[in-house]
C-alpha cells in the first residue's frame, strides 16, 4: 500500500457514524485453512471495535459462488469473491452455479489478488501442466471459485478433467493427502503464503507449475492476469513462478444500510496493520484499486471512497 495513498486513508478517518441497535453483520468467508477465513475474522475483530451496535458473526464456507448466493438471498451482509465468480453472478452464468442474475450485488471493495497456485509434490514426476494427464489432482470444493479457476485454466492450457483423476477437496485436506501419498498435486487459488501450502512444503518438496502467459491468453477471460509466485514464497522454492492471478473483492448487497457499508469500509482501511497481521496476502490491498468493480458500488462504500479522494 502506497504511504502517500495510505496518508490520505488515514486522514479521512474520522467518527463512524452510530448505528440502530443490535445490526447483525455476518461476514461469509471460506475454508478455515484458506486466506479468507483469517481475513474475515480480522475483520469482525476490527468491526466489533469500531461499529457500536455492529453485531458481527464470521461463517466459514465453500467461499465464492457459494457466497455470492447466499448474499443474493439475505443470508449474509459481506462476503469474499473471486472477480470472475462476481462477474458470472451478475451475468447469471448457470454453469458457474448461478441460476439466474445476481443483480442484488454491491461492491465494497477490490482487495488483493488470487494466486492460481499449482503444487505437485517433488515424487510425482510432475513438472508442467501437460505432466498432470492421468495424476490425482485436487481443484477444490465444487463450484467453488477455486474450481472455477481450475477449468479455466486447465481448458485454456487444453486439459479437462477427463484427463486427470479428479478430486473436489477443500485446501486443508488436499495437502493432507498430498502429505500420505493419496494425492499427487492441487489447484488453490489463493494469497501467497496460503497456510495450506506452506504446510505441505514444510515437510515435503514442492513442485509449483507454470502457467504462462499464453495459457492466460487463451482463457478469453479479462480477469485472469499473467503474474507470478516469487521465489521464496514457500520452502525451497528459489525461482520466480510464472502463474495467473485474479482479483478479490469484498461484496456486499443492495439491502444493507448505506451507513453500515461506509463504516465497514472506512474502519478496514483505517486498520490495515490489523488485516496485514492476520495475513501477509492484505499487503497488496491498495486503496488506489478499490474502487474499481465489474458491478456497481453499493453507495456506502462509494461515499467513503469519494471522502478519502480516491473516486471522484
Amino acid at each position: 500500500m502506497k504511504r502517500v495513498i495510505a496518508g490520505a486513508v488515514l486522514a479521512s478517518f474520522l467518527a463512524l457514524p452510530a448505528l440502530a441497535a443490535d445490526q447483525f453483520l455476518n461476514i461469509l468467508t471460506g475454508g478455515t485453512s484458506g486466506v479468507y477465513y483469517p481475513l474475515g475474522n480480522a475483520l469482525s475483530s476490527i468491526y466489533g471495535k469500531t461499529l457500536p451496535g455492529a453485531r458481527v458473526t464470521v461463517q466459514a464456507t465453500k467461499a465464492s459462488v457459494e457466497n455470492l448466493n447466499l448474499l443474493q438471498a439475505g443470508r449474509g451482509e459481506l462476503a469474499f469473491t473471486l472477480g470472475d465468480s462476481l462477474t458470472q453472478a451478475w451475468e447469471g452464468v448457470e454453469e458457474a452455479g448461478y441460476k439466474a442474475p445476481l443483480k442484488k450485488l454491491r461492491t465494497v471493495a477490490a482487495i488483493y489478488p488470487n494466486y492460481i497456485q499449482i503444487v505437485a509434490t517433488a515424487d510425482s514426476g510432475i513438472k508442467t501442466l501437460a505432466d498432470l494427464k492421468g495424476k490425482r489432482v485436487s481443484v477444490g470444493a465444487p463450484k467453488s471459485g477455486t474450481e472455477l479457476n481450475a477449468r479455466a485454466i486447465f481448458k485454456a492450457a487444453g486439459l479437462s478433467y477427463s484427463d486427470m483423476k479428479v478430486q473436489y477437496l477443500p485446501f486443508g485436506e488436499s495437502v493432507e493427502l498430498m502429505k500420505n501419498k493419496q494425492l499427487d498435486a492441487t489447484l488453490q487459488s489463493a494469497g501467497l503464503g496460503v497456510s495450506s501450502l506452506r504446510d505441505l512444503a514444510t515437510g515435503d518438496d514442492i513442485v509449483i507449475v507454470a502457467v504462462s502467459a499464453e495459457v492466460i491468453a487463451k482463457t478469453g477471460d479479462p480477469a485472469y492476469i499473467a503474474s507470478v509466485v516469487p521465489a521464496n514464497t514457500y520452502r525451497g522454492q528459489t525461482v520466480d513462478v510464472p502463474t495467473a492471478a485474479v482479483r478479490n473483492f469484498l461484496v456486499t448487497h443492495e439491502g444493507v444500510p448505506a451507513d453500515l457499508v461506509y463504516g465497514m469500509t472506512k474502519s478496514m482501511f483505517a486498520n490495515m496493520p490489523d488485516l496485514l497481521a492476520a495475513h501477509s496476502a492484505a499487503r497488496e490491498i491498495d486503496p488506489a484499486n478499490a474502487a474499481r468493480s465489474p458491478i456497481p458500488l453499493h453507495p456506502g462504500a462509494e461515499k467513503y471512497y469519494r471522502e478519502a479522494g480516491l473516486l471522484k
